[in-house]
């Protein structure tokens, strides 16, 4: 059994971490907070509070660290007595918080690939260049570390485990769709980190396809899905974690990312980076100033965790499974949809949010109570899923499920 969390980071996906730690700290024990502004730690703290969250009387306190710095995450977990840090901190920083972990004999989890700040889009598999070079030090230290466990990765990563353990035999394909058809109001924004939100679209596309990586560039491979609660909606084949984890356990099967994006992105977005202003690389102005672009566009757009007042509409996320079941040809979808306005209701968040932050505290009461706490580096589709999408139907990210037989709740 391990109790006591800390979770790095204060952004949009901390709030909701954090309210749900809050309702389950019953099981969770102390809680701790911490990124390079406290203020945004103490914020997210008060806004539990605001909504009596806390499920039991307990501990939920305000730290400063550096996540960049192994040396002071480690300090900080001795000093919290921590035994599960979930890293919801920038992508930057994964490596630093991870080797912290093992150092402590801590439980790990992220949402998102670790990003080296000086390279875009990697060339795959992305897991290989950073995370998976530590299996060999969880293992020998006994540390659980779950990777990508928000909703893609993640929910996704679980949805291709059961539709390979329950519903085919084999599998040919996986496309797994994203689409966010609410409304924010604002002129142009990003739905999560704009750095983080540019830089996954300025680089090469990868899927794995006939065995093998393919290329392309944004936005050149589309197709309409029809979709339950939000209709036919425009997607893209984009580059995403989980293409690198899935294409490893499932190396016969396609597997593709599509997002959906509205015209009024693709237009932006095109003008900014025609203009050189998501580049990483720094440039002088004419008054001597170096400046990075990305960062200043990063600067001068909203934050994402200030549009969830105003934010309306749903979400539709899943897994387009395809392959053979005794037999013949079959397919499966797997999903969930989420209402921005009741996220905000909950926790204070958009939907965005919502869906990335409500699965590693699912993961984190598996680690808790032993049964995804397994001693070992794992990606999600290498755990049992039933016990996580179980928990996610409890804490408000039910899965459903459209087969052959019709469209139902997904219940274990």
């Amino acid at each position: 059994m391990k109790r006591n969390v800390l979770i790095i980071g204060a952004g949009g996906v901390a709030q909701v971490v954090a309210h749900k730690c809050a309702q389950h700290n019953d099981a969770l024990g102390d809680l701790h907070i911490a990124s390079r502004t406290v203020s945004k730690c103490k914020a997210i703290i008060a806004s539990v509070q605001e909504k009596s969250a806390m499920k039991v009387a307990g501990v939920f306190k305000a730290h400063t660290v550096d996540a960049t710095s192994t040396t002071e995450v480690a300090a900080l977990i001795r000093e919290t007595g921590a035994q599960i840090v979930i890293n919801v901190g920038s992508p930057f920083v994964n490596m630093s918080v991870l080797q912290a972990c093992i150092e402590t004999k801590t439980a790990y989890m992220d949402t998102a690939i670790h990003e080296d700040p000086t390279k875009i889009c990697e060339a795959p598999p992305w897991y290989g260049n950073y995370e998976w070079k530590r299996r060999e030090a969880c293992k020998a230290a006994g540390v659980t570390a779950i990777l990508g466990v928000g909703f893609d990765p993640g929910v996704v990563n679980a949805y291709a485990r059961l539709a390979a353990d329950a519903y085919l035999d084999v599998i040919e394909s996986i496309d797994i769709v994203d689409i966010n058809a609410g409304s924010h109001g604002r002129w142009f924004s990003t739905n999560f980190d704009p750095e983080i939100n540019f830089r996954e679209f300025t680089g090469t596309v990868y899927s794995w396809q006939k065995g093998e990586w393919r290329e392309n560039t944004m936005f050149e491979v589309g197709q309409e899905f029809d979709l339950p609660v939000v209709g036919k909606q425009k997607a893209y084949m984009t580059g995403h974690d989980e293409v690198h984890s899935l294409a490893n356990r499932y190396p016969d099967a396609d597997v593709r990312f599509w997002m959906g994006f509205g015209d009024h992105y693709i237009n932006v977005f095109t003008v900014l980076k025609n203009l050189g202003l998501l580049s990483e690389q720094p440039v002088k102005t004419a008054e001597g100033l170096e400046v990075i672009p990305l960062k200043l566009v990063k600067a001068v757009l909203p934050d994402p965790s200030s549009l969830a007042p105003d934010y309306t509409g749903k979400t539709c996320i899943g897994d387009f499974v395809r392959g053979r079941k005794n037999g013949k040809a079959a397919e499966v979808f797997l999903y969930n949809v989420a209402d921005h306005k009741e996220a905000y209701t909950e926790v204070g968040a958009q939907g965005i949010s919502y869906t990335a932050g409500v699965p590693p505290v699912a993961a984190a009461l598996l680690i808790a109570d032993g049964t995804w706490d397994i001693g070992a580096m794992a990606n999600v589709e290498d755990l049992d899923p039933k016990p996580f999408l179980n928990l996610l139907n409890q804490m408000g990210l039910p899965s459903r499920i459209k087969d052959a037989e019709g469209d139902r709740a997904l219940t274990f």
